[in-house]
């Protein structure tokens, strides 16, 4: 893609100001999630990163679900 205009780049893509992201990627059960940390004792399931199409099926791992830390 390519941009002609006479805008500065700063303007059209703008720098992350946020801090950085609660997200990891952890291993629960040897399948790889993306989680957010939600609280100190608790991950919340961002996205599954498994290959194999029977880990979408599972309940405890769709996203959504909320994963205590002393499971991981």
């Amino acid at each position: 893609m390519i941009l002609y205009t006479m805008m500065p780049p700063e303007l059209i893509f703008p720098y992350e100001t946020e801090s950085p992201s609660k997200q990891q990627m952890v291993s629960y059960q040897g399948i790889p999630l993306l989680v957010e940390l939600i609280d100190g004792q608790n991950v919340q399931v961002i996205r599954n990163l498994s290959t194999d199409p029977q880990h979408y099926l599972d309940n405890q791992i769709c996203p959504g679900a909320k994963i205590s830390f002393a499971n991981l």
